[in-house]
């Protein structure tokens, strides 16, 4: 390929993404719009517009009629077409999800396990099965699959194995090379990318912050991690490595974390940290009094073994009914992960940092203490404008933003081949 065309390929691709990208924003709209939105010439939106008709990545629905003028055709992202599936490993299990080109959901399914000792293997066996059936049920619906892409907690490489998950016990694991291979479709590209990054991603693009250029979202259902957008891009890092604030050192002689080291973010104030903590605590010993039968069940649940979600819900209705020690649980982790958050905000300014996963669904017993180590850490004046602000998806973040990241090729304007 010349110079000269490779010039006029990339300036293609360039002006399709601003297409895209303003329709995905602003659709319904016209093309008058889209030129005044992107700041193309109208005979060139015009051609991709055409060009994107054809391919059935957008459509025409009614027309409006302008102030001054004819009528105009308004025009929306197609999803009909075209499909990516997102798919999550934690602690708490496996979720897949799929959604069409223009971000609707098509499924969504989770099972429990394989569990954090089951190791990679039974992990990878799990997650090609859900993939293959996500794959046979959005092609029945007469969609494509444009890619896959999985969001684990921990550090991933350009090569999309993951170099270190502590929470899960893995190391060195080729899990893009593996997952492709056990779903034997070389035609569906697989990704994989760090848990958080993919939430915040999700944040970005479909939350109540969508558009915000400066934010931040932490979980910690399985580690802690934090997925970054600044100045209205994600934080990447040199080799994909950002984020990690799990493993911020904030006990010297803390407890020992999955990396090895003690008195990590993630040893003291991760979902599975908070359950065992919690687990050790005398059940009702110092629930207020009036606090009901209701509560009173709830220690029964909270038993130390168990599927993690269970183990969760049994944690939210003892703090719900005013445990003491879960109160007390609670509070410490908050303030642990309240310093952690700090030490982005204080580095990053963002507007808001998000409780995701279920950080989100303790959000009510942990975000007094977080807002509390903000205001005594955070050097800016008001915490330098920032929120903590709760997920309003919970439980999908990450692989709602692992199909939008499966779609990135399109977004960035390389369409699939006919």
């Amino acid at each position: 390929m010349s110079t000269q065309t490779a010039d006029h390929t990339d300036i293609r691709a360039t002006n399709l993404a601003a297409v895209l990208g303003h329709l995905r924003r602003a659709a319904p709209c016209s093309r008058a719009a889209i030129a005044t939105g992107t700041g193309l010439n109208k005979a060139t939106v015009t051609s991709i517009v055409g060009e994107l008709l054809d391919r059935r990545l957008v459509r025409e629905t009614q027309q409006t009629q302008n102030h001054v003028g004819r009528p105009a055709t308004l025009l929306v992202l197609d999803g009909s077409a075209y499909a990516t599936i997102g798919l999550e490993v934690s602690a708490r299990g496996l979720t897949a999800l799929g959604c069409d080109a223009a971000g609707e959901q098509l499924l969504r399914w989770h099972r429990a396990g394989p569990g954090v000792d089951a190791g990679p293997a039974k992990t990878v066996a799990g997650l090609a099965a859900l993939a293959r059936r996500a794959i046979s049920t959005v092609q029945s619906s007469g969609r494509r699959v444009l890619g896959i892409t999985v969001g684990v907690p921990g550090l991933v490489n350009r090569d999309g194995a993951v170099v270190l998950a502590a929470g899960l016990g893995w190391r060195d694991v080729p899990l893009r090379t593996e997952l492709a291979a056990a779903i034997a479709r070389p035609d569906i590209p697989v990704t994989v990318e760090n848990d958080a990054s993919l939430g915040v991603l999700a944040e970005h693009l479909y939350g109540p912050l969508a558009g915000s250029a400066n934010l931040i979202q932490v979980t910690g259902d399985t580690g802690v991690g934090a997925g970054i957008i600044a100045d209205g891009r994600p934080l990447a890092g040199n080799l994909g490595y950002v984020g990690e604030i799990g493993h911020l050192r904030v006990l010297p002689d803390g407890p020992l974390c999955g990396c090895g080291r003690r008195g990590c973010l993630e040893a003291l104030a991760s979902l599975p940290a908070i359950l065992a903590r919690a687990d050790e605590t005398p059940a009702r010993a110092a629930a207020p009094a009036g606090a009901g039968a209701g509560a009173g069940a709830g220690a029964v649940d909270a038993a130390g073994d168990g599927d993690p979600q269970q183990r969760l819900e049994a944690l939210i209705r003892r703090a719900d009914a005013g445990e003491a020690a879960v109160t007390e649980v609670l509070q410490d982790a908050g303030t642990h992960l309240g310093y952690g958050i700090a030490a982005l905000v204080n580095i990053l300014n963002p507007e808001a940092v998000v409780l995701g996963g279920a950080y989100a669904l303790l959000a009510t017993h942990l975000t007094p203490a977080i807002e509390q180590a903000l205001r005594e850490a955070v050097i800016a004046p008001d915490a330098g404008g920032c929120a903590v602000v709760p997920s309003t998806f919970p439980h999908t973040a990450t692989p709602l933003g692992a199909t939008a990241h499966a779609l990135t090729p399109l977004t960035n304007g390389r369409l699939p081949a006919p």
